[in-house]
């Protein structure tokens, strides 16, 4: 029983060697080891309970292996929030807490890869004012869950870790300093660092995981007769190949209206349906301005009131009665609902339990913030959107989107994920081919022009692909229903509005050349997803067709 107590408080945040059960200020020091390694952070391949630690368990060099164990721990000579204090003695315990937590360099062979000021919320209180010494698995062969786990891929995976960390003999090292956030964002000194050598193996990778992949017949689109540097796109597939790139089912490349790339990974192939998540939310905003230019509505600024009896829900208010279509469809409604805020009353997963999606949504209260003003992604009002749509247009939206939408792009391979009303949900979830997707995004490129046919005004792109949100320096941009993406290469810079969905998934359209990306990826939930697809398109897609 006392070893199984040990070992549940070893995989708490932090863990004591010896230290005072009483002391309400830090944790006495009177471990040896603890007081011969202060400063230190050291690294160790395996779980050690904490009364069982011995020098020799500290790794100097390791062979680096992912699917392997490896922590850290880290001694200090003082918690946490004494650290802070020495930044900002004025704050109480409680505020420098709520301002401030650990910040973490990585270098990679003297180089400063990554640093990421740990989330405030990452760690009990408790610990950060008593603990003086602490473990974070990095590497877990158990897939142990930890708010260092998803920092070590943050590192590894979306900020250049991995390409840091290449085939041969590397210095991983390690610094923590204590950081606060108030008016900006200030930085102690150094607690604690540490250093190991890491031996990256060789991989063995096929030829045939390297080659362009061949377009096969029967795409449905014309073959492109531009040039691709294939290099580049071999240099990416060894990539995914090699893991370095994670998860990627497909890439599709549309230039000049033509087929340059189609590529499949991960046993996905052409005729795959693809979950691509909030990548759906972008066809709301596709199917209103189609119900727009059919007349069944007036335009995107008539009112929530005109759909509903607002007071029939909970939390009414006035405030309510102003909602738009248009604060819905860039996500600025006022409601009080944010699927970035665990807390937010409308996170979307509170959402997904419930009866009736759409009541969820207009049962919520409303903020101070006026309609159109201060956007918050918010999933809920999407799903109302496809309520109002589907009560709008004639035989209900199903129908609507097969008729106005699927058929005359020739897309009749699909899978719609549904509301429990079982009617579909815009929320996300729409499942297609990837060349289908393309589809899509070429229908924006053209303009809403597809084979001769008027599938929705130019107008509605235009305003589709606006930004409504300039003020925010920290935020690319938002439309309806599509976000706004500046990717560089170079000295050179791409706008592009694009779907966007959980895991990696994208269909970008850029606004200056005439080129349209899908990407399809399963990274769901992952810290690296976006970051990867970004990195892709930065650093292989766009230098291989770029003839500027």
């Amino acid at each position: 029983m006392k070893s199984i107590l040990l070992f549940a408080l070893f995989l708490s945040f932090g863990f004591s060697l010896g230290q005072s059960k009483n002391s309400t200020g830090p944790d006495t020091i009177i471990n040896p080891l603890h007081k011969k390694y202060i400063g230190k952070i050291v690294f160790l391949d395996k779980t050690v309970l904490p009364d069982h630690l011995k020098e020799s368990d500290f790794l100097k060099t390791t062979i680096f292996q992912e699917d392997k164990d490896l922590d850290i721990r880290v001694f200090m000579d003082n918690s946490l929030v004494n650290y802070l204090r020495q930044i900002d003695p004025s704050l109480s315990s409680e505020e420098l807490l709520k301002k401030g937590n650990y910040q973490f360099s990585f270098y990679i062979d003297g180089k400063l890869i990554y640093t990421e000021n740990l989330n405030t919320g990452a760690g009990t209180q408790e610990d950060k004012k008593k603990k003086t010494t602490f473990r974070i698995p990095l590497l877990s062969s158990k897939n142990e869950d930890s708010w260092g786990k998803y920092m070590w891929m943050r590192f590894y995976l979306g900020n250049g870790g991995i390409d840091a960390l290449e085939e041969g003999n590397h210095i991983l090292k390690i610094e923590i300093r204590p950081y606060l956030k108030t008016s900006s964002v200030k930085v102690g000194n150094i607690i604690a660092s540490g250093e190991i050598n890491l031996t990256v193996p060789h991989k063995n990778i096929s030829e045939q995981q390297i080659a362009v992949q061949k377009i096969q017949p029967n795409s449905g689109w014309k073959m492109s007769d531009e040039k691709l540097d294939e290099e580049k796109i071999r240099l990416l597939n060894t990539k995914i190949a090699g893991n370095r790139f994670r998860d990627i089912t497909s890439i599709v490349i549309i230039k000049n209206e033509r087929l340059l790339l189609e590529e499949y990974f991960s046993q996905s192939g052409r005729d795959s349906l693809q979950d691509t998540r909030s990548v759906g939310k972008s066809f709301a905003s596709a199917l209103m301005g189609i119900a727009i230019k059919d007349g069944y509505f007036k335009s995107e600024n008539q009112m929530l009131k005109e759909f509903y009896d607002l007071k029939q829900f909970k939390n009414y208010s006035s405030h309510k009665d102003s909602v738009t279509l248009k604060s819905l469809l860039t996500m600025s409604s006022g409601f009080d609902g944010n699927d970035a805020d665990e807390t937010s009353p409308g996170n979307e997963e509170n959402m997904y339990p419930t009866e009736n999606w759409v009541k969820f949504a207009l049962d919520l209260p409303t903020t101070q913030n006026k309609p159109g003003k201060i956007w918050n992604y918010f999933t809920a009002g999407v799903v109302v959107t496809g309520d109002i749509l589907d009560r709008t247009v004639p035989k209900g939206l199903e129908n609507y989107a097969e008729k106005k939408l699927f058929q005359p792009l020739g897309i009749t391979n699909y899978k719609w994920q549904f509301t429990p009303q079982q009617k579909p949900s815009l929320a996300g979830g729409l499942r297609m081919r990837t060349l289908d997707f393309a589809k899509f995004g070429q229908l924006y490129k053209n303009n809403g022009v597809w084979n001769g046919k008027n599938i929705f005004d130019k107008s509605w792109i235009q305003k589709s692909f606006t930004n409504y949100f300039t003020n925010d320096q920290n935020f690319e941009g938002y439309g309806y229903l599509f976000w706004r993406k500046i990717y560089k290469v170079g000295t050179q810079n791409f706008e592009a509005y694009q779907s966007s969905g959980n895991g990696g998934n994208k269909i970008i359209i850029f606004t200056e050349i005439p080129v349209v990306i899908v990407i399809t990826a399963k990274a769901y939930n992952q810290p690296y997803a976006h970051p990867q697809a970004d990195k892709i398109v930065e650093e292989y897609l766009l230098p291989s067709i770029n003839d500027k």
